[in-house]
């Protein structure tokens, strides 16, 4: 091991393309992984932000918002439920709005919240005609106490403050009461009014004394879905379709890494020969030789692992919140590495056959 790491300082010329071309791949895996966590979080931060045990949808609504509906007399009945604490209405309509200083076809994507449980982060239902709004609305110039025109009927709603990580679908939310979500249902989507005390979902809060799911189902058969909220983030139309093509994105760099080690290790081992030969007949095992081209290969990764993250963050820190979904988490660029340093150990063991067929006696006479 020692032999391996004097030879990395003394020679690190020989390891610089190797050391490029793994950050390359590196930045590329981590930017990547977050441009996945950035897609994943705009579109399921409204779902994932709810503080329940259980989000209840219509029956044939297959976890849609827009399709589903929630009479009074199931609302009463799941409040009436043994173990139910509290149960509220959650409604959304998503809309383009005018901003106070854009142009007329410069409108900001917004999906409009009805709410009567505050999720996360969310006060209380603020005034009639007023909203919490998302943090990400402000890339495309919204401003507190901005007044907003919602949708085609440009329904006015007053920006009162902010909150985080709440989007929808891509869409920056607009946290209102009740009334107010369905005076804008009235004015823009006429097709989709709801009735007075109709959701379309409930968000259910156990007293954690029972499996507030199951006796949901129970009682109410097949007329309700009720999810967990993980259940209801995976719901979401597209967002599994996004989390499998891009999983599928980042094993293949994964075993490009893998290819790109292996075979700059292979040729290293064929220029080494008459070395390791040398060193076979002084007494070096195979498995020591073996384990000092992991340490390079290790090494190797790590430092470019750590340019690449370096960069990565300076992306992320340069991108304009809004523009792009890059989200660069440590938990993100921790996983890379993790996933990285298995292509360098699996990459460089592919010259453990080469390293045990060299033969001493052969290999000191090639070198002489």
């Amino acid at each position: 091991m020692r032999l391996a790491l004097r030879e990395l300082l003394r020679r690190p010329g020989k390891f610089v393309t190797a050391t490029l071309i793994l950050t390359l791949i590196a930045i590329l895996l981590m930017f990547l992984g977050g441009l996945l966590d950035g897609l994943i979080r705009s579109s399921t931060g409204a779902v994932r932000a709810q503080q329940g045990d259980a989000i209840v949808y219509s029956e044939s609504s297959q976890a849609s918002f827009i399709r589903s509906r929630i009479d009074t007399d199931v609302t009463a009945g799941i409040a009436d439920l043994p173990g139910v604490a509290e149960v509220g209405g959650l409604g959304v309509v998503q809309l383009g709005a005018r901003v106070p200083g854009n142009g007329p076809r410069d409108l900001a994507n917004v999906a409009v919240w009805g709410y009567e449980l505050p999720p996360v982060g969310v006060p209380e239902p603020p005034a009639p005609g007023e909203a919490w709004a998302d943090s990400v609305l402000a890339a495309d110039g919204v401003e507190l106490g901005d007044e907003l025109l919602v949708g085609p009927s440009r329904t006015p709603i007053i920006v009162a403050g902010w909150v985080d990580d709440t989007s929808y679908n891509g869409q920056g939310g607009l946290w209102t009461g009740v009334d107010t979500w369905r005076d804008v249902l009235v004015d823009n989507r006429p097709d989709a009014v709801l009735a007075d005390g109709v959701f379309q979902a409930l968000v259910v809060r156990a007293d954690g004394s029972t499996d507030v799911i199951a006796d949901m189902t129970t009682a109410f058969g097949s007329d309700v879905e009720a999810l967990s909220v993980t259940d209801a983030v995976d719901a979401i139309p597209g967002v599994t379709e996004q989390q499998t093509t891009f999983n599928q994105i980042l094993g293949v760099t994964v075993v490009i890494a893998l290819v790109v080690i292996a075979l700059f290790f292979a040729l290293l081992t064929v220029e080494r020969a008459s070395l390791y030969g040398v060193l076979k007949a002084i007494g070096a095992r195979s498995r020591t030789l073996i384990v000092g081209l992991v340490v390079q290969a290790v090494v190797l990764t790590l430092i470019a692992a750590t340019l690449a993250g370096a960069a990565v963050i300076v992306l992320d820190l340069l991108i304009p919140p809004g523009s792009i979904p890059l989200f660069i988490s440590p938990g993100r660029i921790v996983s890379s590495v993790a996933l990285l340093l298995v292509a360098a150990v699996v990459g460089s063991a592919f010259s453990l056959r080469r390293v045990l067929r060299i033969d001493p006696a052969a290999a000191l006479g090639s070198s002489t």
